[in-house]
C-alpha cells in the first residue's frame, strides 16, 4: 500500500513539474541514440560536449588538415630558410607573420598532395632521385652539406619536398594546366583591343637574364632554390651556368632553375620588351652589352658591383606597328593570355579544394586571442651568425 502511495505521488509530481518530465523522456530518447546523432537534436545539444571529447591540440600543433597535424617543428623549419642568419632578425610581428604565410603554403601543399594521392600521381621514388640528383649536381659534396646544414634541412627532408613539388606540379598540369586552351579567335580579339600595345615608338629589345650575387637572400624563389652565399660561390655558379650554355642548356631553363632575380626567374629570366630609352637609363656597360647582342645571342658574364649577369638578346624590335601576322606578336599573346588563365584556374582550384578540405589553423587562432603578441611563437633557433676573422 506504500509503495503504490509513493508510485502515485511520483506521477503527480512529474506531471506537476514539467522540466522533470522533459529531462525524463530526454534520458530515454538519449539512451537509445549513438552519440553523433545528439546534434540532430536542439533539445540536447548540450550533452554533444560530453560525447565528442573535444580536446585541445599538444601545443607543438599549429594547424590540422584533414586529420593530419602540422607542427611547430615543420613550420620553423621552413621559417629558418627565409630568414638570413647574417641578416637582422625580424621582429616578433614579422617572424609571426612570416610563420603564418609558412602554414598557410604547408596547408595547400597539404590538401594539393592528398589530391594528387587520390588521383596516383604522386612522385615516383625513381623521379625523385632524378630531380635530386639534378638539384645536387652544382655542388661538390661538401657543398651541398654545408648548404643543407646552413638551411636546416636533411637530405630526406629534402627528398620529401622534392617529392611533394613533383606530386603538386603533376596534379596541376593535368587538373589545370591541361584545360588551358587559346584559339586564334582570343588572339585576335586581344590583338584588336589592345593595339596601341603593338605600336612601337622606338626600337625594342626582348632581352632574358639569369642573376648571380654573392650574398644570401631570404626570397630566393627559383625552381631549385639555388643561391650563392659569397664570391667564391658566386664564381663557381657561373662558370657552371656558362659552361651548361656552351653545351647547349636552355637559357629559360636555367633562369628558372638559377636565376636569383626573384621577379625573373619564374618567367625564364625574361624582362620582356626594353625600349631604347630605358637601356639610356641603365647602366653604361649593360647597354653596350646589349646593343653589341645579334638576335637569339647569349652574352658573356658581365661583372657589375652588386651582381654577375649573363643576358640574352631575344629578339629586337624596329619602331611601327607590329601586325597580327608577326609571329612574337601571336605568341606574347598567347602566353599572356595562357597566364591569365592558368592563374585564374589555378586559385579556383585551390579555393574549391580548401572549401572540401578540413583545415583549423591554431596558430592563426592564438595570435588573435593574444592581440598579435605571442612570444612563445615568436622565438626561433636560426643558425649562429657567422663571426668575421679579426686582423
Amino acid at each position: 500500500m506504500q509503495t503504490l502511495r509513493l508510485n502515485s505521488l511520483r506521477k503527480r509530481n512529474s506531471a506537476a513539474n514539467p522540466s522533470r518530465r522533459a529531462a525524463s523522456i530526454v534520458r530515454r530518447v538519449t539512451a537509445t541514440l549513438p552519440c553523433a546523432a545528439l546534434l540532430l537534436f536542439p533539445l540536447v545539444t548540450f550533452l554533444a560536449s560530453g560525447c565528442k571529447n573535444a580536446s585541445a591540440p599538444a601545443a607543438d600543433v599549429w594547424a590540422v588538415v584533414n586529420g593530419k597535424e602540422i607542427k611547430r617543428d615543420e613550420v620553423e623549419k621552413y621559417y629558418r630558410t627565409r630568414i638570413s642568419p647574417e641578416g637582422q632578425e625580424p621582429s616578433q610581428e614579422e617572424a609571426l607573420s612570416l610563420k603564418l604565410n609558412v602554414i598557410d603554403e604547408l596547408i595547400n601543399n597539404e590538401i594539393l598532395l592528398e589530391r594528387a594521392k587520390k588521383l596516383s600521381l604522386e612522385a615516383s621514388d625513381g623521379e625523385v632521385e632524378d630531380k635530386f640528383t639534378e638539384f645536387k649536381s652544382p655542388y661538390t659534396e661538401d657543398e651541398f652539406q654545408r648548404q643543407l646544414k646552413e638551411r636546416g634541412v636533411t637530405v630526406e627532408d629534402l627528398k620529401n619536398t622534392v617529392r611533394r613539388e613533383l606530386s603538386i606540379q603533376k596534379l596541376i598540369n593535368r587538373e589545370v594546366v591541361s584545360k588551358v586552351t587559346i584559339n586564334d579567335q582570343d588572339i585576335s580579339d586581344f590583338y584588336n583591343a589592345n593595339r596601341a600595345q603593338f605600336n612601337v615608338a622606338e626600337p625594342q629589345y626582348r632581352i632574358a637574364q639569369i642573376v648571380v650575387t654573392p650574398r644570401k637572400d631570404p626570397q630566393i624563389r627559383n625552381r631549385k632554390n639555388d643561391d650563392a652565399t659569397n664570391e667564391a660561390e658566386a664564381q663557381r655558379k657561373v662558370k657552371m651556368l656558362v659552361d651548361r650554355l656552351n653545351s647547349g642548356a636552355d637559357f629559360s631553363q636555367l633562369a628558372m632553375d638559377y636565376s636569383e632575380d626573384m621577379n625573373s626567374a619564374t618567367t625564364g629570366g625574361d624582362l620582356g620588351y626594353v625600349p631604347e630609352s630605358s637601356l639610356n637609363q641603365s647602366d653604361p656597360t649593360l647597354k653596350k652589352i646589349v646593343l653589341s647582342l645579334k638576335p637569339g645571342q647569349v652574352s658573356t658574364p658581365i661583372v657589375l658591383k652588386d651582381s654577375i649577369r649573363i643576358l640574352k638578346l631575344v629578339t629586337r624590335e624596329p619602331p611601327g606597328l607590329r601586325s597580327l601576322s608577326d609571329p612574337q606578336v601571336q605568341q606574347t599573346i598567347r602566353d599572356t593570355l595562357r597566364n591569365r588563365k592558368e592563374q585564374l584556374l589555378r586559385a579556383s582550384y585551390l579555393a574549391v579544394a580548401r572549401d572540401d578540405a578540413r583545415v583549423r589553423n591554431y596558430l592563426a587562432e592564438q595570435v588573435l586571442e593574444s592581440n598579435g603578441k605571442l612570444p612563445s611563437a615568436a622565438k626561433s633557433t636560426l643558425p649562429p651568425k657567422p663571426v668575421t676573422p679579426q686582423n
